[in-house]
This record gives C-alpha cells, structure tokens and sequence, in this order.
C-alpha cells in the first residue's frame, strides 16, 4: 500500500496517543484508546465512512482536513522455489476471453504454440495434471486440456528443467488442479457451449461438475466436439528425373472436407484417509470418429475416402503416505482402426486400391517413489519407474476392380502385421538444499535402459537447478538438463501410407532413434512480473519429418529421419504493462539462431542456419466494469525458419475477442474474430539443389459465439448433532 507523503505528514503530528487502525475503501480511521474503566462504560457504536460521528474533536479535524487517500496495491503473480516458478493463473487470465485450461497454458510467459504442440522458450515442453505424468500422447492430452474449464486451474508450477522425482525430462509445466478436500459438501459446476464458423461450422458443449467434501473430492468432466471442416492445399512442384534429365511439372489443388464427433470424458476422485494420507484415482477417455473425403485436380486426379475411428481408456492410480512414500500405477488401451479407398491418375501412373489399417496399443506404468525432509534445510529423493508398452499395428491393401483394370498386386506397398514391445526402466536420486532465504539448489541424477527390437540402451540424464534471490521481486535461475525424446509408435512401423492423391507416400522408419539434447537456460525475474530468459540447446539424432521428391519415379516422400544434430540459442522477454484499470498488455519479444545438420540426407546432406525473431503482443481493453465488458486484441509475428531442406516463410495472426460478463461473473458471453487477415498458416516450400516445391495452404478467418454459465457454491448444511455424552 502507498500513502501520500501529505497524508503521512499529518498522521506523524497527531498525538501518540491516537491508535492507527487501517485504510479501507479510500477512508482513515483513528481512534484514541480509553482508560479500561472508561471503556467499560464506553457505549459502542457504528460509524459510517460518509458521516463520522465523534465526540474526539481532533479526529473529527483530522477527517475533515485529511486530503485524499490513494492505495495502490499489486500482487506478484509469480513466486519462485527450489527449481520452479509458480503462477497464480487464475489472475493472469483476468478479463481475458479463455474458456479451457490449453489456452490458458498460451498466456504464460515464454510459452507459444509452435505446429500445434506448445513450447517453452521455444523448446519442446511437457504438461502433467497434479504432478502425475501420463501414458497418453501429446495429441490425446492436448485433447483432454483443451476439454477443461480453464477456471479449475488453481496455479501452473513452470519448469524449464523438471527434477528426476517428477518423472520427466526436460521442460515442464505442471497443471495444479482444484482439489480443497476439507470444505463441507461444496459442489460447483460449469456449462458451456460454442459455435464457430470457419468457412465449415463447428460446435462444442461441455459440462464439468467439482464436489468437495470432508475427506473426498470428485470431479466430471464430459466435452463434445464435433462439426465439419475445408481446407485447400495448392501445390506447385518441379519434379526432376534422373533417368532421362527431364523435369516435370506437377500443379495440383486439393479440396479436403472433415466431419468428425470427438467425445471426452474424465473423472477424477481424491479420498484423505488422514493428513498427507491419500488415494487418488482418475480415469481419462476419448472416443472419436472422423470421415475425410478428398478431391485433386490438376496434373494428377485423385478421389480419396477417409474413415476413422479410435477409443482411448486411461487409468491412473496414486497413493501417498505421511512418510513422503508415494506409489502408483497407470493403465492405457488404445485402439485406432482406419480404412481408405483411393482412386488416382497421373500421366502413365494409376492408384486403385482399398487399405484396412490399424494401431492398438497396451501400456503399463508402475512407479515407487520417497522423498525426506532433513535438517538444515535438506531434501532427498530417490525411486523408480518401470513402463511396458506392446504396440499391435497393422496395414493391409486390397485391389479394387471398379472399372475391370487390371494390374498386379504387386504395385502397393507390402501388407504389414507387427507386433513390436518396448520397456523403459529408470532409477534415480536427487536432493535439494535451502541455504537461507535467498539460495536454493535441486540436483537429480536418473539412469535409464531403453529396450525395443532394434535398441537397448543405457543413458544417463543429470538435472541442476540453483536458484538465488538476491533482493524482493529478482529472481535468478540457472538450470541444466539433459533428455530423450522417443518417437511415435506408428513412425517406427514399416509401412507405407499414401497422402493427399497418391503423389506423396508416407514412410515409416524402424531404425529412427531417440532424440537426445542437452539444454541450459538462464532466467532472471524482475519484478516478480518481468521475465528475461536465455538458453542454448545440443539435440543429437533430432527427429523430423520433412519432404523429398524421388529421383527415380513422380512421387513425394515424407519420412521421419534422425538429423546428425539441431543447435538452438535463444533470447525471450516478456514485458507486462498497463495503464490505469483501463488497459493491460503484455509484449513478448523471442530472438532465435537455429541450425540443423544432416550429413546422410538420400544424397542431399545439408547444413543450414538461421537467424529468426518473434513477437507477441496482447492487449486487453476494459470498457466497461458495469456492465462487465472487456475487448481482447492479440497479435502475433513470426520471422522466416527453416525445417531441413524446409524454408518456412513469416507468418501472422491478429485476432479480436468481446467479452461481456454478467450474473455476477456467473455468466459469460464471448464473441470473435480469429486470424482476422487469414495469414496464420504458414506456406512451405522447397529451394535445395533439384528439390523444388511450393505447398500453399489455405487458411481461413473464423468467427464465432461461446456462452458459459458457472454455477454451483451450494454447501451441505451443517446439522445439530444430538447430545448423548451423558448416555450410556
């Protein structure tokens, strides 16, 4: 709280005997202490801020003299501790249009979306819910975050290098969701709707229910999404043939239109059977079913047909003990059958077949873990984490004879049938230490075995995090990791998939390794508000995906291959500012060198670099408090990069969001306008030796209207119980 110096100097010259009681909405209050015999007389009464009723002429003076208060007062909405920083997420989406806990994550500083998985400083980020990492994929839990009120966020805990005990590698920001057991029969509870309109119509309807109890809390959530979807991609290629020398020109234009019903349920249960004793269980399950159909015209035409269907049942079982012994063990079944009919001519080439495919997949996670509090400021941990996973695909293609063609089988690709298992053990230990109030560290050191068919391999991953505060509001952390990312299940199949008309074929790789990197970062927090980050990161056997036209036939080839390495360095800062109540931004500016190497890349190696910058600025306009009304503009700029032989041109986005609340913040009504120029998606292309391509794809601007209805705060009333002490 600021006091004026006037204010300060007339308070300084009353007597001593006057008794400071506080600052409230804008008014002084003073009292003078009675001797106790006068104070048991004293008649007690009530005073109102307009008329100060007194019988203390000098109070009364100085209330008539006191010239105006003005308390001005902001809470930090980060907090840093050993290894992490927290922030209060609630507030920091304040007024801003976020209807699920995925974009809530896109409001954290260093945090953006990059191909449609989030980052953190600009490096790959992984999200848990509670502290518990899951089986699930990135897809599926992106699903199921963007599923979830945003509002069952109590704080977001951002690491850029998460210790052993958490079960993760790397960069991680852990979700704390809301769970006060404790609060007598407290049940609240959210519905939401959505309608948006990009170019096709979509809809979502959501409702999610919270209870509370003495010992058990629960929480439901089911969400439904479903609607149609258009999309264009127009492709310009020169396809050079080292046959003969010639080239020749491919010009298609793609139409693909969606129809898909996503359904996501969760339920989430927390029983306390003493302090720091609980069993937690929460089941997490999608179903989904999809229909594609696309048309090519062009050099090369193309009808293709699409149906797909998957399920998804997770199951994850936690108990914690007052000792600090934690145990668990986790469950995933999923099941994805497909089945395509594709029918393509191009030039002498044609495609006529019918594909059943499918992947099923079985994992198992068991994990025991113990941490200790010491003396002086120690802690330790130690545990273990053994996964099994049994990956069941396969791929099967029949001939068509629609029009009596004739050809030989022996054109697609082989069928595939697979049944591959991989197992993950990893031991680690760790501790941290306190040295007073301004220097914490928190040092792990995990060893790992990595097992499949084709590797088994040991590594070892050490973690280092030291943080120092040097003065209230600075925040220093210095953090070094190292971590393996492991690549899909379906990228490691030998199989062959077509995309698009036939012209790009899809290959699996079985030899891909994991990718393994070494990062260090920088942060300083000024403020409690500003955050400057810089970092530098070695990936070896980075893993990407990127296109290459076959010298040999017209075809497109997109294979995920290990690169010798990638290099990134950064710098990110992210200035939050505000003027009045009336206007409150945040600028974030990220500065990036990347290379990436490749030395046996078909006969095309390359090593490439490139110097790119991005900014991010997002503003929020209260236009009015009554009635609630607040406008969101957000806007975003992406300098040129590279992907491989990929050069990925600047993209934008600017985006326009009403927000109105009303009920007592019970009720809100949103309205949009995202990716108001249509310049969000960027367009690739290809200009490498003989390589030569363009894919322009289309994006759109979307409208759209959500309503949210919160309701809920009904407590279980608190019943007298009947006295029988005295009974026998």
């Amino acid at each position: 709280f600021v006091v004026s110096e006037q204010t300060h100097a007339i308070f300084m010259k009353q007597p001593k005997s006057l008794l400071w009681i506080g600052i409230m909405g804008g008014c002084l209050l003073m009292a003078s202490p009675l001797p106790a015999q006068e104070n048991k007389k004293a008649d007690v009464k009530t005073l109102s801020a307009d008329s100060l009723v007194t019988g203390d002429a000098r109070i009364d003076s100085l209330y008539r003299n006191l010239p105006e208060v003005m308390i001005v007062g902001e809470r930090p909405v980060v907090k840093a501790s050993a290894g992490k920083l927290e922030y209060d997420m609630l507030r920091m989406i304040q007024n801003r249009p976020i209807d699920n806990v995925y974009e809530a994550l896109k409001e954290l500083p260093g945090v953006t979306e990059q191909d449609g998985k989030l980052t953190l400083g600009m490096q790959g980020v992984t999200v848990v819910l509670d502290g518990k990492v899951t089986n699930m994929s990135t897809e599926q839990l992106y699903a199921l975050l963007k599923s979830m009120p945003a509002d069952r966020i109590e704080r977001v805990e951002v690491m850029y290098n998460a210790p052993a005990r958490y079960q993760v590698r790397g960069a991680m920001l852990n979700v704390r969701l809301r769970h006060r057991i404790g609060d007598p029969g407290v049940l609240q509870g959210e519905l939401y709707g959505k309608y948006n309109q990009e170019h096709e119509a979509s809809f979502e309807e959501r409702t999610s229910l919270l209870y509370n109890g003495n010992k058990f809390s629960a929480d439901f959530l089911y969400a439904h999404t479903h609607g149609n979807s258009f999309s264009t991609t127009d492709k310009e290629a020169r396809h050079w043939q080292q046959a003969d020398g010639s080239t020749h020109l491919i010009q298609n234009y793609e139409v693909m239109r969606n129809r898909s019903h996503d359904h996501n349920f969760r339920l989430g249960t927390d029983y306390q059977l003493a302090e720091n004793h609980t069993l937690s269980f929460v089941y997490n399950g999608t179903y989904t079913t999809s229909h594609t159909r696309q048309h090519t015209t062009g050099t090369q035409t193309a009808e293709s047909l699409t149906d797909q269907t998957s399920w998804l049942h997770n199951g994850r079982l936690d108990y914690q003990t007052p000792i600090g012994l934690k145990a668990g063990l986790e469950f995933t079944w999923y099941n994805a059958p497909d089945q395509l009919w594709l029918h393509s001519r191009m030039e002498k080439q044609q495609l006529d077949f019918y594909t059943e495919a499918g992947q099923r997949i079985n994992a198992w996670k068991f994990f025991l873990a113990q941490e200790h509090t010491l003396k002086n400021g120690w802690g330790l941990n130690y545990g273990t984490v053994y996964t099994t996973t049994i990956d069941n695909s396969f791929q099967t293609y029949y001939e068509t004879d629609e029009k009596r063609i004739k050809y030989d089988k022996s054109t697609l690709p082989d069928d595939i049938r697979s049944r591959r298992r991989e197992q993950t053990l990893n031991i680690y230990a760790g501790f941290s230490k306190s040295f007073g109030q301004k220097l914490m560290t928190d040092f792990s050191l995990a060893i790992e075995r990595y097992k499949t068919p084709v590797w088994d391999e040991w590594d070892v991953y050490p973690v280092l995090n030291l943080t120092f505060l040097p003065a209230d509001g600075h925040i220093l952390q210095l953090n070094f990791s190292s971590d393996k990312s492991y690549p899909g299940y379906w990228a490691v199949q030998d199989v062959v998939s077509y995309l698009g008309g036939g012209y790009s074929e899809i290959q699996g790789n079985p030899l891909l390794k994991p990718a393994i990197d070494y990062t260090t970062s920088l942060s300083y927090i000024l403020k409690s508000k500003y955050v400057f980050t810089t970092w530098f990161t070695h990936t070896k056997d980075r893993t990407l995906q990127t296109l290459y036209q076959s010298p040999d036939e017209l075809l497109e080839l997109y294979k995920y291959q290990n690169f010798d390495f990638e290099q990134q360095a950064g710098l990110q800062a992210s200035i939050p500012f505000k003027i009045g109540k009336w206007y409150n931004s945040r600028l974030t500016l990220i500065g990036l060198w990347m290379r990436q190497k490749d030395s046996d890349f078909y006969d095309l190696p390359f090593d490439r670099n490139r110097l790119l910058g991005i900014a991010m600025l997002n503003n929020t306009f209260t236009l009015s408090r009554k009635p609630d009304l607040s406008l969101t503009v957000d806007g975003r700029l992406q300098g040129r990069a590279i992907q491989g032989i990929y050069d990925i041109p600047t993209c934008g986005n600017l985006s326009a969001t009403l927000r109105y609340s009303f009920m007592n913040g019970n009720a809100i009504l949103t309205a949009w306008c995202r990716d108001i120029f249509q310049t969000s998606m960027p367009c690739p292309q290809i200009r490498y030796d003989r390589q030569w391509v363009t894919n322009n794809y289309s994006s759109f601007r979307s409208v759209g209207l959500s309503f949210t209805w919160k309701f809920g705060g009904y407590k279980e009333k608190k019943r007298e119980k009947v006295d029988t002490s005295r009974f026998k």
